[in-house]
């Protein structure tokens, strides 16, 4: 009998880890990615500059990528401009504040 309830307990503690691991609402867990509306400015500027990165940003992506096309804001085509204009320009999310 013991060992019948034991069961129970450790099947429902297996169920419940696992709803709880999941966001409200079907999304990604927290701390799993920049919320939606970043990820579609983001999306944004990776197409509109795409080009620019090519030609001034030869063989860097991602945050390499991003930080050379603001290194050369001046240079990059105007719908790259106005798609990194939406971009925050706080500190990167998790990093530390900007001194």
């Amino acid at each position: 009998m013991q060992a019948r309830h034991f069961l129970l307990f450790a099947a429902f503690g297996a169920l419940t880890t696992q709803a709880f691991a999941q966001a409200p609402g079907g999304g990604p867990p927290p701390g799993g990615g920049p919320p939606p509306e970043m990820r579609a400015i983001f999306d944004a500027v990776n197409k509109s500059c795409a080009g620019d990165r090519t030609k001034l940003c030869e063989g860097k992506e991602g945050r390499d990528g991003m930080m050379c096309l603001r290194a050369n804001q001046d240079k990059v085509s105007a719908p790259c401009k106005d798609a990194m204009s939406k971009m925050p320009s706080g500190p990167p999310m998790g990093g530390p504040p900007r001194g």
